[in-house]
């Protein structure tokens, strides 16, 4: 029986940790399935994808800098005229799920869907419960990326999801984490590090309004990574509360690692994930994590605590003496910080990448 095509929909890709996996699925799948093509209205990313990856796109860049919901609308226009043109396809969701769904029952088009962070983030209220809850009913395979997220999704949705963690690729962010940064460390200090795009999501004030209550205690610098729209909210706090000596914006780089690898401590502060990257790719760094106990992800990534340090949401009193117990301690956090290393094998790069194309597999022919 013939292969099907594989369509990977993705409309918007903005290089956070959701990106970060579809480059490394999507270029590992070239060497499994002979026809992949990927759907987005981002074009400035094409480089990161293996060549053999059809990009079904729009001509023009103008199309990358408008929002997400106009390139969601694109993105189903360019999958209804593939669908036209060749009904024998499989699709791949990492974004838009319930839009993509949808349009592939119309058309009776196989898809499975990858949800990328918990239900809190995204499903509030009855009315966005119930039409995801029913819309989610008929996707062919729903992929999530924690055990206490597919936990969550059987919970709120009665619906049955395969957990497949994020594909750790430890070799790679090593290397990376030795290229020289023109940033540069003062030892003599706690050198703190958060990367996370700036929104609501990554909840960055609770870490400011942290910093804030230990600045005149605890030698230290705070170095935020990321990009976003809550940028300014965050600068004008740092301005108003005399911060600039201590806290640096960043912005999103290509390689946070060497950074990574030169701070002491890696604090997220997240309402919500799915399984943060950056929690794995700082233990890969042997890095101490203090982390929200927020759904989903961290609790597992730190084994409920043994690897690391977990706080509720929003609680900055709590992170700021976490902090400074940290920095009075530090040298007996090496054992979590061990612990956490050791356990990384359950991320394995190959392991997990052949679970994605295991799944894929059984709906190709």
């Amino acid at each position: 029986m013939k292969q099907k095509k594989l369509i990977i929909f993705m409309p918007s890709i903005e290089g956070g940790g959701v990106e970060k996996n579809l480059f490394i699925i999507s270029n590992y799948l070239t060497s499994k399935i002979n026809d992949i093509s990927l759907i987005t209205i981002s074009n400035k990313y094409k480089k990161k994808f293996n060549k053999e990856i059809r990009f079904i796109s729009l001509k023009s860049n103008f199309w990358d800098s408008v929002g997400r919901r106009k390139k969601f609308l694109l993105s189903l226009c360019l999958l209804i005229i593939e669908i036209l043109k060749d009904r024998k396809i499989l699709v791949l969701c990492f974004q838009g799920n319930i839009y993509c769904t949808l349009l592939c029952k119309i058309f009776g088009i196989k898809i499975i869907v990858r949800s990328n962070s918990a239900p809190e983030g995204w499903s509030q209220g009855i009315i966005k419960h119930y039409f995801f809850k029913t819309i989610f009913k008929f996707a062919d395979k729903i992929i999530v990326n924690s055990y206490e997220f597919k936990k969550r999704f059987k919970n709120k949705f009665n619906l049955e999801a395969v957990c497949i963690y994020n594909p750790l690729n430890k070799d790679e962010i090593i290397k990376k984490s030795k290229i020289q940064s023109n940033i540069k460390f003062n030892k003599r200090k706690l050198n703190i590090i958060n990367i996370g795009r700036y929104t609501d999501q990554k909840d960055h004030m609770t870490l400011l309004r942290a910093i804030n209550l230990i600045k005149n205690k605890i030698n230290f610098r705070l170095l935020i990574v990321g990009k976003g729209i809550k940028k300014n909210n965050l600068i004008n706090y740092i301005n108003s509360n005399n911060l600039k000596q201590n806290v640096q914006l960043i912005n999103f780089t290509r390689n946070p690692f060497n950074l990574m690898r030169s701070s002491d401590l890696f604090i997220l502060t997240s309402l919500y994930e799915g399984l943060p990257n950056v929690l794995l790719e700082a233990l890969t760094l042997k890095k101490f994590i203090i982390s929200t106990d927020c759904p989903t992800g961290p609790k597992e990534i730190l084994l409920n605590g043994k690897a690391g340090n977990l706080f509720r949401l929003g609680d900055y009193k709590t992170l700021s003496k976490l902090i400074i117990k940290y920095k009075k301690n530090r040298n007996k956090e090496l054992k979590q910080i061990e612990l956490g290393y050791k356990n990384l094998d359950r991320f394995d790069f190959d392991k997990n990448l052949k679970k994605y194309f295991m799944l894929i597999k059984e709906f190709l022919y």
